[in-house]
């Protein structure tokens, strides 16, 4: 076995010490409220300081309110395809169980939040640019993730049988992750109407602190809120396989049970 090999050997041991349905339950119980309850105090935090404390912009006036849910939908979405992309190669790679769960999961939130990105973005533009709509690479680029989720919603989905659709769709997520760059990088590759990013990683803010703070709340906010809602959905779908399993085994025995018994020959 080579090193490669023997990587992946050990990285597949430790993803799949967590596969156990009851290990994964009992360790979802004890981190949801730790998820749920900070996420739903610093996004109301955050709305709140945003929508009613904040300055308006010079500029753009009471609009760039809009950016409080704006921004944070718009990071959701591009991390949301993120972690289906891991998903999937966890499901190619290691057939990681959870991993093809994790991924039927996470599709509906992560369009339901591109959805909600992509509106923002249309009533944010209406006043800055005079229309809802324009082609603009990182709209567009937006647009093709949210029908990358609904591609994914429906083949993951449209095989009778579980694990051809997982397979399926696996490779749509990991060919669909292409788009993450683009989105991320397209106010760099081309000329847009969207202005650049106000937060790099190499480069200090470009908004003022009383706007950045409100930004932040509302931002970590709804990101422990999508981690909650995936892994609330994530916990009521093992459960429910596993009622199926028992289900389907209990179906098993009673139907061994009733089969009538051959006749046995006396001696």
């Amino acid at each position: 076995m080579n090193a490669t090999q023997s990587l992946t050997a050990r990285t597949g041991n430790l993803f799949h010490r967590y596969a156990n349905p009851g290990r994964f339950l009992r360790m979802g119980a004890k981190l949801q409220p730790w998820l749920t309850w900070p996420a739903l105090a610093l996004s109301v935090a955050g709305i709140v300081w945003g929508l009613f404390f904040s300055p308006a912009d010079w500029q753009q006036g009471d609009s760039v309110r809009i950016m409080y849910v704006h921004v944070p939908t718009a990071w959701l979405a591009s991390s949301g395809y993120m972690g289906l992309a891991v998903c999937s190669l966890l499901s190619l790679v290691w057939r990681h169980p959870l991993a093809d769960l994790a991924a039927v999961e996470i599709g509906p939130v992560g369009a339901s939040i591109t959805a909600v990105c992509l509106a923002t973005g249309s009533l944010w533009g209406k006043p800055m640019w005079g229309t809802w709509w324009v082609w603009d690479a990182r709209l567009t680029s937006v647009l093709v993730l949210f029908f990358l989720y609904l591609g994914h919603i429906a083949l993951i989905r449209a095989f009778d049988e579980p694990q051809r659709g997982y397979r399926a769709a696996a490779i749509l997520g990991l060919a669909g992750a292409v788009d993450l760059p683009i989105i991320k990088f397209s106010v760099q590759w081309w000329n847009t109407l969207h202005q650049p990013d106000s937060i790099t990683v190499t480069g200090a803010p470009t908004m003022s602190t009383s706007m950045l703070w409100p930004l932040g709340l509302t931002t970590l906010g709804f990101t422990l809120g999508f981690a909650a809602i995936v892994l609330a959905r994530l916990r009521a779908s093992v459960m429910e396989s596993r009622v199926r399993t028992i289900l389907a085994a209990n179906r098993g025995r009673q139907s061994a049970a009733a089969a009538p018994q051959p006749d046995r020959a006396t001696p």
